[in-house]
């Protein structure tokens, strides 16, 4: 007989060597990694440490380990063998192919499910409303984190500027005004922006779809009712199948990552990306912890529930990646379904808080480096324009440059400069694309709270 999960637990506190074999392991890797040793023997180190760790790991059936085992296992081989680490993309993209292909079908089973079976239109418009006060609020927040950060570090004064540079490296794309992006929230053809991943577009049509079925009478709606059910079941254990390739996929795009770009290229940008690394950080302590602690959320549990997907989001630098898993989570914490697939999909284009502290850091960075003086006016101007338009391009790689380099000419900002970025922008990537999915699963949890139907186990301690 299978042990249930708290009898594995029980399993795993009786054997506290276990716990120590994995931090020896770490300990050697980090020594490998920080120690001024013979490259030789770091490398060796390292690989012993990285040994250690998977023997612990063959004694436990945590995914999230073996994730986090695999993102320093796919950096080590980034680091060692590059040229190979240049053919491992493959197994990336076939994770996160496996992982998009999901995303529409999910969406629309929970969505359309949750506001039918509910069968309340103004409870809709409620959670609709508090999600974007929320929302608001909460990215407000970290605009003003990353403008502090910047203006505290200055890491663009004393930066040289390059020469013209050609810019096919980032995707084109135009500004788009207020007008554009209300109307690009709403779908034209169903099938087109599941073709394009449109996830804004596929979720209006979910809840429109959900409200019109909730007015159709019990006989009429109850055919459709199952299929959708069946669907979300289905696209549920869908993921769970396609999980058990995420430490090869999430490993591989580690791997890609150090091999492409190669160590080097942190340095002459390593002030630009500490301050972007130390504001999210800040952002995290002492802005979404607080958030939690007001919401009284129980902590432990929450951090287990976003670990699995903010390591997918942080190793692919793919929101997309970590959507299905995150939703999930969420649920088996005990937010409502209907909630989960509400609030999680209009995240994705209104509660971006770490690509909008990342904004605010990079603008005012090309604004340093090209000897610009801004007032916190034409800062926090400047910024929320930036933020405002890049609703419009979730989804395009690269995002934060495309904003920046669309509508530099609106604030008189060089191309020039950021260009620079382009060269610390993959591992910034990592950490905001992180952010953006804890902040997305905690807003899930905050208004499940502020709604009064966050379930929660009887016995579980106050966090």
């Amino acid at each position: 007989m299978d042990p249930t999960p708290a009898n594995k637990l029980d399993e795993n506190r009786g054997r506290p060597s276990l716990r120590v074999l994995a931090l020896v392991g770490v300990g050697l890797f980090v020594v490998g990694t920080l120690l001024p040793i013979p490259t030789g023997a770091s490398v060796l180190v390292r690989w012993l440490g990285l040994a250690i760790i998977a023997a612990d790991g063959f004694r436990k059936s945590s995914l999230t380990y073996w994730i986090f085992f695999a993102m320093l296992a796919g950096g080590e081989i980034g680091f060692d063998w590059p040229h190979v680490a240049e053919h491992l993309r493959i197994l990336s993209d076939i994770f996160l192919r496996l992982i998009t292909v999901i995303i529409a079908p999910l969406i629309l089973g929970t969505l359309i499910t949750g506001i039918a079976g509910h069968g309340d239109s103004k409870g809709v418009g409620r959670i609709g409303l508090k999600s974007l006060i929320y929302f608001e609020i909460v990215t407000t927040i970290a605009i003003v984190i990353g403008l502090a950060a910047i203006n505290f570090s200055r890491a663009g004064v004393g930066v040289a500027s390059p020469a013209a540079v050609a810019t096919s490296a980032i995707p084109a794309a135009g500004p788009l005004h207020w007008d554009d992006f209300l109307l690009h929230i709403f779908p034209e053809n169903l099938a087109k922006s599941v073709a394009e991943n449109q996830i804004l577009q596929v979720a209006v049509f979910a809840i429109l779809f959900g409200l019109a079925l909730g007015r159709l009478s019990e006989t009429k709606r109850a055919p459709l009712m199952r299929f959708f059910e069946s669907l979300s079941e289905a696209m549920f254990a869908f993921t769970n199948i396609v999980m058990y390739f995420a430490p090869i996929g999430v490993g591989a795009a580690a791997a890609y990552g150090i091999g492409h770009l190669g160590v080097g290229v942190l340095l002459p940008l390593g002030k630009l990306l500490l301050t972007g690394y130390v504001a999210l950080v800040v952002f995290l302590l002492f802005v979404l912890l607080p958030i939690a602690k007001i919401a009284r959320l129980p902590l432990k549990r929450f951090v287990r529930a976003v670990a699995e997907p903010a390591l997918i989001a942080f190793a692919t630098s793919a929101s997309s990646a970590a959507l299905p898993r995150a939703m999930e989570e969420m649920e088996a914490f005990g937010v409502p379904r209907r909630i989960v697939a509400f609030v999680i999909p209009a995240g994705y284009s209104f509660n971006l808080d770490g690509s909008s502290l990342y904004l605010a850091v990079a603008s005012v960075f090309v604004a340093q480096v090209a000897g610009m003086h801004m007032g916190w006016t034409q800062q926090l101007f400047m910024v929320f324009t930036l933020m405002l338009t890049s609703k419009g391009v979730a989804g395009v790689p690269r995002a934060v440059l495309v904003v920046l380099m669309a509508t530099a000419g609106t604030f008189h900002l060089p191309a020039e400069p950021i260009l620079l970025i382009l060269g610390i922008d993959a591992m910034m990537d990592m950490g905001r694309t992180a952010v953006n999915v804890i902040g997305n699963c905690l807003a899930c949890a905050v208004i499940a709270r502020w709604e009064g139907e966050l379930a929660l186990p009887a016995a579980l301690p106050p966090a």
